[in-house]
């Protein structure tokens, strides 16, 4: 019922730069709103680890490994996350993917709590 577009990735050279979108929307035109947005990344043969999150009210975290280096945004009216990942290294080498966790009311009334997932976006740092 909502969906995450993701753009951005690409393949750059060590210490290039590359900024992450990724959009939420609809697909039933519900009325939902998203408490946490977040960027995970997920190298060849690892497990998916959280890189960076964002409240609503614009609290952030970041992994060590890219803190000084990443930043995260939002914007509330476009239900959008921004990463913006500066000198980057190869070892940021992975598929980035959006999470966001939110919720809308039902014809019922009734809250569903939700959390979806974005569909990847390929980020490749060379040396």
């Amino acid at each position: 019922q909502v969906q995450l577009v993701e753009s951005g990735g690409g393949l750059v050279q060590a210490g290039e730069s590359l900024r992450l979108s990724c959009t939420a929307s609809s697909t039933r035109n519900l009325n939902f709103n998203i408490n946490t947005m977040a960027w995970y990344r997920q190298a060849p043969g690892k497990q998916r680890d959280l890189v960076s999150d964002i409240t609503r009210t614009g609290s952030t975290k970041y992994a060590d490994s890219v803190k000084g280096r990443f930043t995260i945004s939002r914007d509330n009216a476009k239900n959008t996350v921004y990463l913006q990942m500066n000198n980057l290294k190869p070892e940021d080498t992975a598929v980035y993917y959006c999470n966001a966790d939110g919720g809308h009311y039902n014809d019922r009334g009734e809250r569903v709590e939700w959390r979806y997932w974005g569909q990847g976006t390929q980020v490749t740092v060379s040396s």
